[in-house]
């Protein structure tokens, strides 16, 4: 990238105030390149040099991206008085400013959720023109039936007159009544309606995919993992319903739904 002032860019890439900036180069707490540095406005590239702040190294790149296996009973804001959010689960290491959920899951819902800093991603993501795909493992209260994949297919129309596009649903040979299910849209409670309109019900949703990014399944509720930008293009892709499904089914006691979730 082209050079820019080293305040400027402790200020975009710390979760440090200004006021706070000017102390730690005062104190000698930024080094470039090994040295202390005490002149904020001093030209830098961080792609080419070595920054540190208080010991820890200063990201090269322009924004971040973190996949978080999001627990139940938090919430995909920034923040908020009552409820604990998704930022607040970020590690301290971790936080950098205008970090935000692209995108929503319920509160009562567990499962993948993209953090960033890059509002021209998630942009990308959530316009209705680029219909990326979002893939989520549900528990069914009864036997799947067959004729769902059929009906969701054909693009079902809700009880308050609400229509939804066309989706893919399919069972999950395992224990239980589970079932894999690709929305291209993200309507209030959709899939949980959807399946009331089914006359079925579901008990829990885990968003396991979006795009072509499949959740780690090693990644604890809670925990959060930053992937590269060229691995964020992922998400602008679609991955195979039927390949996904093989995938959880064999690795399904650490996909599982279960009420410790």
């Amino acid at each position: 990238m082209a050079q820019t002032r080293l305040d400027k860019l402790l200020s975009e890439r710390t979760p440090h105030s200004r006021a706070e900036i000017k102390k730690l180069l005062k104190n000698g707490a930024v080094l470039v390149d090994g040295t202390a540095e005490r002149d904020g406005s001093r030209k830098v590239d961080p792609d080419t040099q070595t920054i540190t702040c208080q010991g820890k190294a200063v990201r090269s790149s322009a924004h971040v991206y973190y996949l978080m296996n999001k627990p139940e009973g938090v919430i995909c804001a920034t923040e908020d008085r009552e409820h604990r959010t998704v930022i607040d689960l970020v590690p301290q290491e971790m936080q950098v400013k205008g970090l935000f959920p692209a995108g929503r899951l319920d509160a009562d819902s567990t499962g993948l959720v993209l953090l960033t800093d890059d509002g021209e991603i998630s942009h990308r993501m959530l316009s209705p023109k680029s219909h990326v795909p979002k893939y989520y493992l549900i528990r069914l209260a009864r036997p799947y039936e067959d004729s769902y994949a059929q009906t969701l297919a054909d693009g079902i129309t809700l009880s308050d007159g609400t229509a939804c596009l066309p989706a893919q649903i399919m069972p999950l040979d395992v224990p239980g009544h589970y079932a894999l299910i690709c929305l291209h849209e993200g309507k209030y409670h959709q899939v949980k309606r959807m399946l009331a309109a089914l006359g079925n019900h579901v008990e829990h949703l885990h968003r396991v995919c979006i795009g072509g990014m499949i959740l780690p399944p090693e990644l604890p509720l809670g925990g959060c993992l930053e992937v590269l930008h060229n691995d964020v293009e992922r998400l602008l892709k679609v991955y195979d319903l039927a390949v996904l499904s093989a995938q959880i089914v064999s690795e399904f006691p650490s996909y599982s739904i279960n009420d410790s979730l």
